[in-house]
């Protein structure tokens, strides 16, 4: 058996799968993101480890026999947060998440005196990655950046609560803006300058070896054996992508979580920073991957939710009673609750609904938000270039693929025939397949694609119209950067 955990942002998941891949238990535990400030999201570490234990002592409940037979566990995570520990192993602040965008005037000086961050790392210096970060801990909590002995993302945090070593892999490390992506291994230069050093830096191992064991004490505890091996593990993205088996160049998928990513595998790094696409490692050796990424995507949805007192599987049924001309008529939605990754890398960009009236009934707002999102898609997938040439369909994946409704929306909006799999088609599940492979799987018997649960093809009837809308969209983006420029 095989255990694959998964930090995300909103849940921490786990599951257990056989030899022959099958999900023989499952398990979550909910997260809550804390923002104290503007731009600022925050969580802190202790509460992933107490999730996981919580997740840890319902699975042994579910599946006893399966748990005592676990061989090797797998890591998958939220990307990019700032985990900072001392010398003792303390956190010494919260974590600074991946959708916290308060590091915006370090990107700027970062670009301005270290333009080879791009060119080594591959990527625009976005205030997402961990590096503007880290120079935003520098300059305004010295006393903590001083006392920083370990910087940790979050997946190789749990690791370090599990096996009491500090270690990372490539998928993951190349979303810090301090990796060499093209050579898969941490660059002193980029290090330098925020200040750092390798000595900070988690050892790197490929994502599908063994990058240490469970200590003997927690196994006691766990009820595991002391020969449980962890895995490399990966992003959260690079272990969907093993757990749709998108392994091989020109494999797709998108993920319609927290936040919304177009995912293309490459055999090969092909880096264009200046667009806004990121290139990283994927958790496989000898493979990369290019990404749009959107901050917010079904995030959206449940913000609107949470305003309107309603459940999202209410609101998703009040819309698909909505009539073709409803939706036509809808506001359009801006999904920038947080600002903005691919391709306009803008921190300040905000939400907004345009067009909104007395009879605007609350279903054609979820609508508009749904709408809004695949436009957001639409965007990322337009600046993917030649990556964007190899996609012949596209999983999807996430929170968001439960709905018929809105993974036709994206197949129309893209023009691209999408799949759904069933609901274990997640991280948690990539996690656990890289936990086989460490324990010696073969690619070829691990990495299957997991079985189709719908097809959706684009509507061509619905094309002209909602590529009005979507222009409509773009314009409304440009409006509101010209509006900005007004503001004290």
């Amino acid at each position: 058996m095989y255990l694959g955990i998964d930090i995300g942002t909103s849940e921490l998941k786990a599951l257990i799968i056989n030899e022959q891949g099958e999900i023989v238990a499952s398990d979550h535990a909910i997260l809550q993101v804390q923002r104290p400030h503007p731009h600022w999201a925050e969580q802190d570490p202790n509460t992933w480890w107490l999730a996981c234990n919580q997740v840890v002592a319902n699975l042994r409940q579910q599946a006893p026999d399966a748990w005592s037979a676990i061989k090797a566990i797998g890591l998958s995570g939220q990307m990019h947060g700032a985990v900072l520990l001392n010398e003792q192993g303390e956190v010494l602040r919260p974590c600074i998440l991946w959708n916290d965008t308060r590091s915006a005037a370090e990107c700027d000086w970062l670009q301005t005196h270290h333009p080879e961050m791009m060119r080594i790392s591959a990527n625009m210096i976005m205030p997402g990655f961990t590096a503007p970060k880290l120079r935003w801990v520098a300059q305004h909590e010295p006393e903590i950046f001083q006392r920083i002995a370990k910087v940790l993302l979050p997946k190789d945090y749990l690791r370090w609560r599990l096996s009491g070593r500090y270690v990372s892999e490539p998928s993951d490390a190349a979303g810090t803006l301090w990796l060499d992506v093209a050579q898969r291994d941490w660059s002193e230069t980029l290090l330098a300058a925020t200040g750092l050093s390798r000595a900070q830096m988690p050892e790197l191992v490929e994502g599908s070896t063994i990058s240490a064991t469970i200590l003997p004490q927690l196994a006691s505890e766990w009820g595991l054996s002391s020969a449980v091996i962890i895995a490399g593990g990966g992003g959260d993205n690079a272990t969907s992508a093993v757990g749709v088996g998108a392994v091989a160049p020109g494999d797709a998928f998108i993920s319609l979580g927290t936040s919304g990513v177009i995912f293309v595998v490459n055999d090969r790094l092909q880096a264009d920073p200046q667009s806004g696409v990121h290139a990283f490692c994927h958790a496989l050796p000898g493979r990369w991957h290019q990404m749009s990424v959107m901050l917010s995507a079904a995030s959206c949805l449940r913000w609107l939710c949470n305003l309107l007192s309603v459940t999202e599987s209410q609101l998703m049924d009040e819309m698909a009673q909505l009539s073709d001309e409803q939706k036509q008529q809808a506001p359009i939605f801006l999904p920038y609750l947080s600002g903005e990754r691919t391709p306009h890398n803008d921190p300040h960009a905000s939400g907004s609904f345009f067009c909104l009236r007395h009879e605007t009934q609350r279903a054609v707002l979820g609508y508009a938000v749904i709408e809004g999102v695949a436009f957001g898609l639409a965007d990322g997938l337009a600046v993917l270039g030649d990556a964007r040439q190899q996609i012949r369909q596209c999983s999807l994946t996430g929170g968001g693929a439960r709905s018929t409704l809105w993974a036709q929306l994206i197949a129309d909006v893209l023009a691209l025939p999408i799949v759904t799999h069933p609901a274990s088609a997640s991280g948690a599940l990539g996690a656990a397949r890289l936990a086989w492979l460490a324990d010696g799987g073969q690619e070829a018997e691990v990495c299957l694609k997991p079985p189709v649960q719908a097809h959706y093809q684009p509507d061509l009837s619905r094309s002209k119209v909602l590529q009005q809308r979507l222009t409509l969209f773009r314009a409304l983006y440009a409006q509101q950067q010209q509006a900005r420029k007004l503001l004290p």
